[in-house]
């Protein structure tokens, strides 16, 4: 039996429910390809964006009958500074665009991410996302999204070295965790910590050094390795202090996701192996969350680092913008949900009671559009947890009840 179930239930925070009930056997990742393999395309045979929708719009303005012409992009976009152009006379500085939440309004051109909701294409640098989640590891795709390839053998093994060789905090880092009260919000103290990093790395704050980090390609790999390799450390340390437990070094012989998991659940122990189930689904919900368009956090990130502002800095306000419960709030959600289901037994009066409007369902995915796959990546996935843990049994009956539309009734 995995020694997950061995340990101590302490942990009280967001994670709990993964880290205390979460337990099985072995799977190898030959074990998830017959489930998968379905869903899974080519990135060559998926079906492209549209094509060229570059031209000239007209536009009459029934208030005074003059007729404008802009020009409309590849992508079919145009520029709003062109609608300035459109006045009623000298005393009006133009039409201006009004869009709440940015709903129609591009404000950079990329290649990194594509979502058709209504087709159910989600591809990150043109791979579907059911391919990259049944082959690769999210450090591969973390990878893809940097550079635009896949990372050869050499690459992808230079890459997991310098991830991991930033992978431990400074200790002044840590002292700020433990001076937050214990009963903080761990989202709160991985907040502050990340912008404390600022201080603790001067390389990456132009006000210091005068470096521009965004255009030194050396700095900034060096910045992104930085920024991954401490990430979970901090979210880690974070849990642990709600669960009044110390910080638990990093294990540099680890999977990026079984490092993750052995800082939480280890207690220290330096021979302790992360259940490889857990790991892997973990890995894979890292991969589903990777990227996602021009979301919250990111458009955060880029307005604060457009005043040339250091990583850390921009980075606490893309985290601070995660922290929000219309954002990365739902998660957390998700677990109370399950706290609250408790067992199996009580599934059918929650489903009838969602059905009526008496309880809420919360999923661990992104807003779902009609034929997007990621939960069915996710629904695949549950029989990898499900043998033993009540609690991944209601996770797996919610999901198949509500998320899979053949058994919605």
């Amino acid at each position: 039996m995995s020694r997950v179930t061995e340990l101590p239930v302490t942990a009280r925070g967001r994670l709990a429910v993964l880290s205390a009930h979460l337990a099985a056997a072995t799977i190898e990742p030959s074990e998830l390809e017959p489930i998968l393999e379905p869903l899974c395309l080519s990135a060559q045979g998926v079906v492209p964006p549209p094509g060229n929708l570059r031209g000239p719009l007209t536009i009459v303005d029934e208030r005074t009958g003059k007729r404008y012409q802009v020009q409309v992009s590849e992508e079919g976009t145009i520029k709003a500074a062109d609608l300035k152009k459109i006045t009623t006379g000298k005393n009006d500085k133009g039409l201006k665009l009004y869009d709440p939440g940015y709903l129609n309004t591009a404000p950079v051109r990329s290649s990194i991410c594509y979502i058709d909701g209504d087709e159910g294409i989600l591809r990150y640098r043109g791979y579907p996302i059911e391919e990259l989640a049944e082959r690769s590891t999210f450090l591969e795709v973390a990878y893809l999204l940097m550079y635009g390839n896949l990372p050869s053998e050499s690459q992808l093994a230079d890459w997991e070295f310098a991830v991991s060789q930033h992978s431990a905090v400074p200790q002044g880092i840590l002292d700020i965790i433990q001076a937050i009260p214990h009963d903080a919000h761990p989202m709160g103290v991985l907040v502050s910590a990340m912008s404390a990093l600022s201080v603790f790395h001067p390389d990456a704050n132009p006000a210091l050094r005068g470096q521009d980090v965004y255009k030194s390609k050396q700095v900034r790999d060096k910045q992104i390795a930085r920024i991954l390799g401490k990430a979970p450390t901090i979210a880690a340390a974070a849990y642990l202090r709600l669960a009044g437990r110390p910080a638990v070094l990093p294990a540099n012989n680890l999977s990026y996701a079984e490092n993750f998991l052995y800082m939480l659940d280890s207690l220290g122990n330096r021979s302790y192996k992360p259940n490889p189930r857990l790991a892997r689904v973990v890995d894979v919900l890292f991969i589903l969350h990777a990227e996602h368009e021009m979301n919250c956090s990111t458009a955060a990130a880029r307005h604060l680092a457009s005043s040339g502002v250091d990583v850390y800095t921009a980075l606490a306000g893309a985290t601070g913008a995660l922290y929000g419960p219309l954002h990365g709030g739902a998660n957390e959600a998700v677990l109370k949900m399950l706290n609250e289901i408790g067992t199996v037994e009580n599934i059918p009066e929650f489903i009838e009671g969602v059905k009526n409007r008496y309880f809420v369902l919360y999923l661990v995915v992104h807003q779902l559009p009609k034929r997007l796959h990621i939960e069915t990546i996710i629904y695949h996935l549950l029989p990898v947890l499900t043998s033993g843990s009540e609690r991944c049994q209601v996770l797996g009956i919610v999901c198949t009840k509500t998320m899979i539309p053949e058994q919605r009734s």
